[in-house]
């Protein structure tokens, strides 16, 4: 079933197809918002909202750009305002997030030393990294996530964020310098951000 078949049974008010629609691009907003968030649980919260916010406006939708660069585009915004109203609660909450899948049980005591400082090696690298995202303006923060995290083509960053191609590559160039400097600046003070 094509995206204008879909979207036509939407707005004809026909459940199925909207269930159909939502299956087919559940998964890329999911991950989206969860970039945005580090949080599972609210990122499904904002997922749920985004599939409101396009059944409602799906009448609106013209073809001009893929469908999937119209839901990233409601799925960037509902995170940003999100992560504004939310401010006051760490915004990275916790990194065990990420880590739950691959935690290990409590009967799995053969790990050795190294591995044990690898793995805190490991959790402290990407601790100072999401740390150095999270001090970046949101402009750059948006359009390295979708690059970075996402794989959006720096197009589709351009058509979600109404910018110019130059205009995303040069936010994308000055995200990581800004990124390897906020390390950097961490690094030589020798604490953690």
């Amino acid at each position: 079933m094509t995206d204008e078949e879909l979207i036509s049974g939407i707005i004809d008010k026909n459940q199925l197809y909207f269930k159909i629609f939502v299956d087919k691009y559940q998964s890329l907003v999911l991950n989206t918002c969860f970039h945005f968030t580090h949080n599972k649980n609210d990122a499904e919260d904002i997922t749920q909202e985004v599939f409101i916010q396009a059944y409602q406006n799906i009448h609106k939708f013209t073809f001009q750009s893929k469908i999937a660069t119209w839901l990233y585009r409601i799925a960037v915004n509902k995170s940003l305002n999100f992560i504004r109203d939310h401010k006051k609660h760490a915004i990275f909450k916790s990194i065990e997030n990420l880590f739950s899948s691959s935690a290990s049980s409590p009967l799995q005591m053969e790990d050795s030393p190294v591995d044990d400082a690898l793995d805190d090696l490991k959790k402290q690298r990407l601790t100072l990294l999401r740390n150095a995202i999270h001090l970046l303006p949101e402009n750059q923060k948006t359009a390295f996530i979708l690059h970075n995290y996402e794989a959006v083509p720096y197009k589709d960053i351009a058509s979600i964020m109404d910018l110019s191609l130059a205009s995303v590559e040069g936010l994308i160039h000055r995200a990581k310098m800004n990124i390897q400097k906020n390390i950097l600046k961490k690094i030589k003070k020798g604490t953690s951000l």
